[in-house]
């Protein structure tokens, strides 16, 4: 499980001090969520506690991690009882947010900016940027994957981090597990609930 603890650690910029509602302009979208994330996370009056509460507040409502659990899941998805995918999608939530949470200084001190933004079809956007560290490491490009379905909605459904898709390359991980385990969901399941107790 340990590269799964690492691929969504770029989800951590999704916070802010105040729950709020963001444009519906992708581009605005993502810039208004980044900019509060990291001013947050620079505001050390703020507990580790305070913030974590928001991490959790902001992703439950911006991202799509009802779509995003059910994708890395793969053809289980099709196959699975409704009971078993309720209890797999409520493990992959918990798991989702700790893993959340347990990045909250990942971005702290970065400098963000939006490259500009390209609409692929009425329900998706992809918006560019890049991410500068100011302790002097190299700059991270970043596409975000909006979900726009609902115009007035947009979510985000994943991140492209220097060309590669952390939702795909979770799949592959779940994929892995589930190979090495006969696809026995239940397998997947108790390992995404170990690490929500460790």
């Amino acid at each position: 499980m340990k590269k799964i603890t690492s691929v969504f650690f770029v989800l951590s910029l999704f916070y802010t001090s105040y729950l709020k509602a963001y444009s519906s302009n992708p581009e605005q979208f993502i810039s208004e969520i980044v900019t509060d994330a990291i001013n947050t996370l620079s505001d050390t009056s703020l507990s580790k506690e305070k913030k974590s509460n928001f991490v959790e507040n902001i992703a439950l409502e911006n991202v799509d991690i009802n779509a995003l659990g059910l994708y890395t899941l793969g053809e289980l998805r099709k196959s699975s009882d409704e009971q078993t995918l309720q209890k797999y999608q409520n493990s992959f939530e918990r798991y989702f947010l700790k893993n959340l949470t347990s990045r909250l200084s990942d971005y702290s001190s970065s400098k963000f900016e939006i490259l500009g933004s390209e609409q692929k079809s009425s329900n998706y956007t992809i918006v560019s940027s890049k991410v500068i560290p100011e302790n002097g490491g190299p700059e991270i490009k970043i596409d975000w994957r909006i979900y726009t379905k609902n115009p007035d909605k947009p979510l985000i459904r994943d991140l492209i981090v220097e060309g590669l898709s952390l939702a795909r390359t979770q799949k592959e991980e779940f994929s892995s597990i589930l190979i090495s385990n006969n696809n026995n969901i239940n397998i997947l399941i108790q390992k995404l609930e170990d690490y929500i107790k460790n």
